[in-house]
């Protein structure tokens, strides 16, 4: 009997591993493919925010989800549409950046709140956190190495665009998100060098 018991630990164990790094490759992936094509994700990221605010609005017509908590949601998507301005180049010292921190983590509070006091299905809950919480900065945390490797925002002071964009190539040293998924993946799955 206790033999079955460690096996089942261990193959959890495992299996979370396993769960771990399919996410953090999916992550990298995603990282890349967003680097790869901003202009698609900005689009995207504005019908997001025109879906959160839509899921919002439905909320506040057919559950009677509080308007305060609704109109709050809002104010924050319309936060977000003015962090759409500048993408892929996201300043996380900006009153916009800030601010949708700020809001961010009111909304949670809200919705916790409110969910505490009011009955919902497990899977109800989740699925306004989902859509009307998590879905948009997710979206915004994942991009934000989009914008490290345009030009000519790569020019360090003192160098000139050409010559920064020849000596470095397309793809200079990345850094971000994409530099930890790189550090995370060279650490566990090491590359070999060819010896000829």
């Amino acid at each position: 009997m206790w033999f079955m018991y460690a096996l089942s630990w261990l193959s959890l164990l495992i299996q979370v591993a396993f769960v771990t790094l399919a996410i953090a490759a999916g992550l990298y992936y995603l990282a890349e493919l967003i680097e790869e094509y901003t202009v698609v994700t900005r689009r995207i990221i504005k019908y997001m925010i025109w879906f959160s605010s839509a899921v919002l609005v439905g909320l506040y017509l057919f559950e009677q989800f509080p308007g305060f908590m609704v109109g709050v949601g809002l104010f924050t998507n319309l936060v977000y549409f003015g962090l759409l301005q500048t993408f892929p180049f996201i300043v996380l010292t900006s009153s916009n950046f800030i601010l949708s921190c700020g809001l961010v983590v009111f909304n949670h509070y809200l919705a916790f709140q409110y969910f505490a006091e009011e009955y919902y299905l497990f899977s109800e809950v989740l699925a306004y956190f989902t859509f009307c919480l998590w879905l948009i900065p997710f979206a915004f945390f994942v991009s934000l190495s989009a914008g490290e490797n345009v030009l000519p925002s790569t020019v360090q002071p003192g160098d000139d665009v050409v010559s920064n964009y020849f000596t470095k190539g397309k793809r200079g040293k990345r850094s971000g998100i994409l530099l930890i998924f790189s550090f995370i993946k060279e650490a566990i799955l090491p590359s070999r060098q060819k010896i000829y």
